[in-house]
């Protein structure tokens, strides 16, 4: 592996190190949700989940659109959530 890739991988594992971010995922592996819907599952405000949505943008994570005035958040592609998936498996296994 390349040295540029395996920092790459690592800062998307950093990224998603962090419970909170991880619980937005998980709310994203439902359906494509509003910043504010995000915020009033996690029962956070929703300047904070926007603060963790930028950082998970950056890492394409997750993807944006705009529906009016209105953000809308999803995975970014299948691969986000199968890397997802495999790590649930892994912390459930045993």
């Amino acid at each position: 592996m390349e040295k540029q890739m395996a920092s790459d991988l690592a800062e998307i594992f950093r990224v998603m190190a962090d419970p909170t971010r991880l619980q937005i995922l998980a709310v994203l592996l439902r359906r494509e949700r509003r910043v504010s819907d995000i915020a009033a599952a996690l029962d956070m405000s929703v300047s904070a989940v926007s603060h963790q949505l930028h950082l998970l943008r950056q890492m394409r994570l997750v993807r944006w659109r705009r529906a009016g005035r209105e953000i809308h958040y999803a995975l970014d592609d299948d691969h986000i959530e199968t890397l997802f998936r495999a790590g649930l498996e892994h912390v459930n296994h045993g």
